[in-house]
């Protein structure tokens, strides 16, 4: 079971902690970095960081629309973040691009969407040697 970093700007903070409640239900190991920083870009790069060190497997960021976390925590090297709204990006954003950060937006989507958003990219897994391995080798080599 994978262990989840998560964190939101103060709009999320209940989007979130009916996030955490529905993944500890499922077994996740889920820490908690905040969500009282209405600048968003920190508690992103805080989470990002923490997954690109290999503190935690993956990392999930919420704010209003999402937008604003996806952007800052893929300033972080070796975090790649996904901002997700739909079943197929979530497996794909895992899949095919090895996405290691989910990022949703609170006031985008509903909750019950954001829980199957967020259990379909911790179940899916990159696939090495896949047809998307040059792709993402390829956004790496910018790193």
């Amino acid at each position: 079971m994978h262990t989840v970093a998560i964190g939101c700007d103060p709009n999320a903070a209940q989007a979130k902690q009916d996030l955490i409640k529905f993944l500890t239900g499922k077994g996740y190991q889920v820490t908690d970095l905040g969500s009282d920083d209405p600048i968003y870009a920190n508690i992103a790069v805080k989470v990002a960081s923490a997954v690109a060190k290999g503190e935690y497997d993956r990392g999930i960021l919420i704010c209003g629309t999402g937008l604003g976390v996806s952007i800052a925590a893929n300033k972080v090297k070796g975090a790649y973040a996904a901002l997700l709204s739909d079943v197929y990006s979530a497996e794909r954003a895992r899949k095919s691009n090895d996405a290691n950060v989910a990022c949703f937006g609170a006031f985008t989507i509903g909750i019950r969407l954001m829980e199957k958003l967020a259990e379909t990219f911790l179940t899916s897994e990159f696939e090495p040697g896949c047809a998307s391995q040059p792709k993402v080798d390829g956004i790496r080599a910018y790193e």
